[in-house]
């Protein structure tokens, strides 16, 4: 890994706004700098660019980061990449260490190991050349009706049987100093050290990244056997939750055709280029995640899950949607097209052909209705106990939709099911709306105030050095079941090290944190703290929560005393309560 102490000074040299600035113009807009994002459609600005936190967010797609974050993003780059594009822009050097290898070539007479990088291009090369020696492979690939064009296109090889492979083509193999293969995930070492292949007898897929580089791997099995797809593990070059397959060789049918498939296997993208339709791309082992999807928005406005129509299909469906709403966006689209149980993409289009399947996916079923079939399919909207029902399972989906147009259709419906009016199915499912006023201008609803554990949470994270100041007994009282306590509790080790507002946010990239994260750093850009008034207000805070501990001790002796079961160390106790809160201006709990 690259030095975190390299990466907060290549922050704290680099002017986000400069970084942006040269592929989006950006205009002052008071304290920060505005413009349309770049990363979604829109008319009127949302993207904002705060100089004061090095920190970018748009209200209106949710994309968010640091500048490290916006050259990933937008120009594609790997995290190393991006650090070094911002070391060469501030005439820094990236410190050499071993872990960085991983994404390095080794200098000119270096005596370095090969970097990972280097490491699986030699082996994607391995495994193209074997399958050129093997009639089986080549048969196989044949009977699904692959040409040499295709196969070429996508880079697929064979990884021959046999246990050890690769071994002549790294002479360090067995080497416990060569780590490199292990890294890589190409190797796999027992309890007993011995290395042997992770990949044998299969139909290799190479996995790339956004530049075209070899990233991992997915294997295929020739005949019958579990499981039929093994892919790379994590590495520090991939991320199976970031990346999908084929997208470097469908990026171009997905522009032309505003629109990207998401499959699930590899034969499946590979068969539907082999029949013309270039614009699909597969998740790599895993269900789709709220990344994908995003990356996948960013390129097109409409995308377009692709499933068997068998129960294993839809439970993927349902996940995918799932995943996907929070990063739904204004005038994008996302629809679930299901073939016939007995098929798979690549079955139907080579039984049907390519007009059949583009038929399918243009009919393929919206989001929002496929949502609201699922959730009526199993309750009984007869009665009074299933239509409630049916709100309180969508109550979840709908408060992570972003866009309000979409979630007042899907309101309005909800609407006509239950027999209710959409504020009432607002108010039960506790969405935010704007009310009317009488004059017929929109106004905002008023909003809740902060809780506690959120303000606590703000302070901190503009101001991490006050977190030494907080008593571990007040953390460690916190309800283990609140996520906002959980946290809370997770991002404290992070503060240690007093990191940058941006550098932490860069440092949770891709955490279950991550999201609550982006959220208060919004909050910061439309209301900033002072940073004169953050002690006043961690001091206020901390009163508050050391009160609400008090009174929740309280709550458990006054419930003893009404039972008759206090000891005499919790009579004493009891009393010491009532006479601090008394003392405190409080004479019970909180009302």
């Amino acid at each position: 890994m690259i030095p975190e102490s390299f990466i907060q000074e290549l922050l704290a040299r680099t002017d986000i706004v400069e970084i942006i600035d040269r592929v989006v113009p950006l205009k002052k807009a008071g304290a920060n700098y505005a413009a349309c994002c770049p990363f979604h459609k829109e008319k009127s600005p949302s993207f904002t660019v705060s100089p004061s936190k090095q920190f970018y967010h748009c209200f209106g797609c949710g994309a968010h980061g640091t500048a490290i974050g916006f050259l990933m993003e937008h120009q594609g780059l790997s995290f190393p990449d991006a650090i070094e594009d911002l070391a060469r822009h501030c005439g820094l050097t990236v410190p050499q260490e071993d872990n960085e290898r991983a994404f390095r070539k080794p200098a000119a007479g270096s005596e370095e190991g090969p970097s990972l990088l280097d490491v699986m291009l030699k082996a994607h090369k391995y495994y193209r050349d074997e399958l050129k020696q093997s009639p089986r492979a080549i048969d196989y690939l044949k009977r699904r009706g692959l040409t040499g064009e295709i196969a070429a296109r996508f880079g697929i090889g064979y990884a021959p049987e046999g246990w050890q492979n690769l071994r002549p083509l790294f002479p360090e193999y067995d080497s416990p100093a060569f780590q490199t293969l292990l890294k890589a995930g190409l190797v796999i070492e027992n309890d007993q050290k011995r290395r042997y292949d992770r990949f044998r007898d299969r139909v290799m897929f190479p996995i790339l990244d956004q530049k075209g580089q070899v990233i991992a791997f997915g294997g295929r099995i020739l005949d019958q056997g579990e499981p039929k797809y093994l892919n790379s593990p994590e590495t520090p070059l991939f991320e199976k939750g970031r990346e999908v397959f084929g997208l470097p060789q469908a990026r171009e049918a997905c522009r032309q055709t505003d629109t990207v498939i998401v499959v699930e296997g590899y034969m499946d993208v590979v068969a539907l280029a082999q029949h013309g339709i270039g614009n699909a791309v597969a998740t790599l082992g895993t269900a789709t995640t709220t990344t994908h999807i995003r990356k996948l928005l960013r390129m097109v406005d409409r995308v377009v899950f692709c499933f068997d129509g068998d129960a294993a299909g839809r439970k993927a469906a349902w996940r995918a949607l799932e995943n996907s709403l929070e990063a739904l966006a204004e005038q994008k689209a996302l629809a679930f097209a299901f073939l016939p149980p007995e098929h798979d993409p690549d079955s139907y289009v080579r039984d049907l052909g390519k007009e059949a399947f583009q038929a399918a996916i243009d009919r393929a079923t919206p989001l929002s209705e496929f949502l609201l079939q699922t959730l009526t399919s199993h309750v009984d909207l007869t009665s009074a106990e299933g239509r409630a029902k049916l709100l309180a399972e969508a109550k979840p989906l709908l408060q992570k939709i972003p866009t309000p147009m979409l979630r007042l259709q899907i309101v309005k419906q909800l609407a006509d099911k239950t027999g209710l009016q959409p504020s009432e199915v607002e108010r039960g499912c506790e969405l935010s709306r704007q009310a009317a006023h009488p004059n017929n201008t929109p106004v905002r609803a008023p909003r809740h105030a902060p809780s506690i554990l959120r303000r606590l949470l703000r302070v901190l994270v503009q101001a991490p050095e006050l977190a030494s100041t907080i008593k571990p007994s007040l953390t460690n009282a916190l309800p283990t079941n609140d996520p906002l306590a959980n946290s809370l509790n997770r991002l404290l080790p992070h503060l240690a090290t007093n990191p940058q507002p941006s550098e932490l946010l860069e440092r949770l990239r891709g955490s279950e944190d991550a999201p609550l994260l982006a959220e208060i750093f919004a909050s910061l850009l439309s209301e900033p703290l002072e940073k004169d008034a953050l002690s006043a207000e961690l001091a206020g805070i901390v009163a508050q929560m050391e009160r609400d501990q008090l009174d929740t001790e309280l709550a458990v002796l006054q419930q003893a005393a009404q039972r008759g079961s206090l000891s005499a160390p919790e009579k004493a106790r009891y009393a010491e309560l009532l006479q601090t809160l008394q003392q405190l201006g409080r004479t019970g709990r909180r009302r």
